[in-house]
């Protein structure tokens, strides 16, 4: 019998945060960054609408999207490419430029998907040291090669909630040779109110050597049905064009985007929501010794160093009470914390009554 062989990829598989528990039924979910309020009730409609023909492709190019997108962020619509999810267009991007053996840099403690993607692909993968949790742009340039070929940041970056200020990303594009490709991570964007931090978008709309990733999972709520985009030079999205998936967007998550762009209401309540819990549960938490990165995006890193308890004790106890937070022990390599979602006020509420009733033993 012959057996076929298969190529040895050396990766740890993604583990998505818990979305369930065994005898557990009304489950407080904050492990997955997912949007506190759900989505839009323009998004509602459209998914309702009983006119949507299935039987047909999808527009493969997501014209009318990308329309939609260049309007509201005043872009080129040429310059745009959806995906499946931001995932997609950061495998795509591994797959156009990457070659056998080609260096990628990413930061100590990022997005599992970029180290995944390269790896897959036969990149080299090198990790440039954090300075408290933040990324360090000294570190980053001196793993600098000449095979250097891609640097993938998220800003504000996931797990740690830490970011960047606009000078610092500036001068960190200055600091590269033109041919070494940034890609910035816009994912948590929309939630930035911090008066030092301008998104990718906004900074390098301009350059050709940096492509801006941008979600639809996040502030929109349209995890489940996996749309992003990403912006580029018109060589690059040509290029992806023509190796992308033929129909990779669906029909429903294409119209459900359009309209969530055009309800800026949604978006405006969502911000104040997250800075208003988020800020609440810091200063909770904080009496009990557990501390985190100052308030960015819709997530805390949760740090248990001066805590009577540690990580994993806390998240046993909260799992017993129906409530899922992230370990970043899995993947990110990360002890002693937990990453904690922003959620509803009555998932915030719950987790915080949860923890008092912990400490009270």
């Amino acid at each position: 019998m012959t057996i076929i062989k298969l190529k040895k990829i050396n990766i740890e598989a993604y583990k998505p945060g818990k979305s369930g528990l065994k005898n557990i039924k009304n489950i407080v979910k904050l492990s997955a960054n997912e949007s506190a309020l759900g989505v839009s009730s323009k998004v509602k409609k459209i998914i309702s609408n009983k006119n949507i023909n299935f039987f047909r492709y999808p527009d493969s190019k997501s014209n009318k999207l990308r329309k939609e997108i260049s309007k509201k962020f005043k872009c080129d619509k040429e310059r745009i490419i959806c995906g499946a999810g931001s995932d997609e267009v950061i495998q795509m991007l591994c797959q156009l430029i990457l070659e056998p053996k080609d260096e990628v840099i990413v930061p100590q403690f990022s997005f599992l998907m970029y180290r995944i993607y390269s790896k897959i692909v036969g990149g080299k993968v090198v990790f440039a040291k954090e300075n408290k949790y933040k990324v360090s742009i000294s570190e980053i340039l001196k793993k600098v090669t000449n095979k250097t070929k891609i640097i993938f940041i998220a800003n504000p970056n996931n797990p740690t909630g830490t970011y960047l200020t606009k000078l610092e990303l500036t001068q960190l594009r200055k600091k590269l040779k033109k041919n070494i490709l940034l890609v910035v991570d816009d994912a948590y964007a929309e939630y930035m109110k911090n008066l030092d931090y301008k998104s990718g978008l906004d900074l390098f709309k301009n350059k050709q050597n940096v492509f801006i990733l941008r979600t639809f999972s996040k502030i929109y709520g349209l995890s489940s049905l996996r749309i992003g985009w990403g912006y580029g030079s018109k060589k690059i999205i040509e290029a992806l064009n023509i190796i992308k998936p033929p129909f990779n967007v669906n029909e429903v998550a294409q119209k459900a985007a359009i309209e969530s762009l055009k309800d800026s209401q949604f978006v405006a309540r969502s911000i104040k929501h997250n800075i208003f819990y988020a800020t609440k549960l810091k200063s909770f938490l904080n009496k009990y010794n557990i501390s985190s990165n100052k308030v960015s995006a819709n997530f805390l890193l949760l740090n248990f160093e001066k805590c009577k308890f540690n990580a994993k004790f806390l998240n046993e106890r909260l799992k017993e009470k129906g409530i899922i937070l992230r370990s970043t022990e899995n993947g990110y390599k990360i002890k002693n914390m937990l990453r904690l979602t922003i959620g509803s006020r009555q998932d915030n509420l719950r987790f915080m009554n949860a923890i008092k009733s912990i400490f009270k033993k």
